[in-house]
């Protein structure tokens, strides 16, 4: 996988660069203090995944996502905590609060590497062809696979696609969330934020800002959260801290 760093500090990119020599085989093709350096490296280089410091002079980390190509994955670094939920919106890959934890920087290139080897894998093939009650029909490679929606514990927007998370097993298909969501039951499936839907079955614990669900956290949008705690609580709870 090869990655690039953005990032103004010159202390806090030495420092990421060699956190992820120690924890990853990713190849780091070169470290960038402003996002225009780093957008004209991009148009003559191939990049997976860009570790990308959010407060920066001129063009901010969250501005430069956006002008980024879907094949592109990002992991957010900052010291800001309250942009979190906006990463997320972007469909970056995961966000690293600052000083990063060597185990949670493992961890998120970890997943960057599972959505790359899913993306690569020509995720146009896979098509959602029909649905029941009690299923969904997708196609891949010439057969149809039938994916139960009690098996579906959330489903996550990535760019241009929807990640199905199911117990040990992620699918992807090309389709954007929203008509994803439309395709199954709306009891069952709360979309609690631009980036993901939940089964409410699955969900373990919540607070006014995340749902967790074993090991994966689910950031809540404002947009949604209203939603979720009168659906998910009958109203008993309010949204408002």
């Amino acid at each position: 996988m090869n990655c690039i760093i953005v990032d103004d500090e010159p202390l806090a990119r030495a420092e990421m660069k060699a956190l992820i020599n120690e924890v990853s085989s990713a190849k780091i093709l070169g470290s960038f203090s402003n996002a225009w350096t780093a957008l004209d490296f991009l148009k003559s280089n191939k990049v997976d995944l860009i570790f990308l410091d959010i407060e920066m002079p001129m063009v901010t980390g969250l501005d430069f996502a956006t002008q980024l190509s879907g094949s592109t994955l990002v992991i957010f670094t900052t010291a800001y905590p309250q942009y979190a939920l906006k990463s997320y919106e972007l469909d970056a890959i995961d966000y690293l609060l600052k000083p990063i934890d060597k185990g949670r920087l493992d961890k998120a290139i970890k997943k960057a590497e599972t959505y790359q080897s899913l993306l690569s894998g020509n995720p146009e093939k896979n098509t959602l062809e029909g649905n029941t009650a009690d299923f969904l029909l997708i196609k891949s490679d010439r057969r149809f696979h039938r994916i139960k929606f009690e098996n579906m514990r959330f489903i996550e927007g990535l760019k241009d696609y929807v990640v199905i998370h199911l117990a040990g097993q992620k699918l992807i298909t090309a389709m954007n969330l929203k008509t994803f969501h439309q395709k199954i039951p709306q009891d069952i499936f709360l979309r609690v934020s631009k980036s993901y839907v939940v089964n409410k079955n699955y969900i373990e614990s919540f607070d006014h800002h995340t749902i967790y669900l074993g090991t994966n956290e689910l950031p809540i949008g404002e947009v949604y959260k209203k939603d979720f705690f009168t659906i998910y609580s009958g109203g008993s709870i309010s949204p408002e801290i």
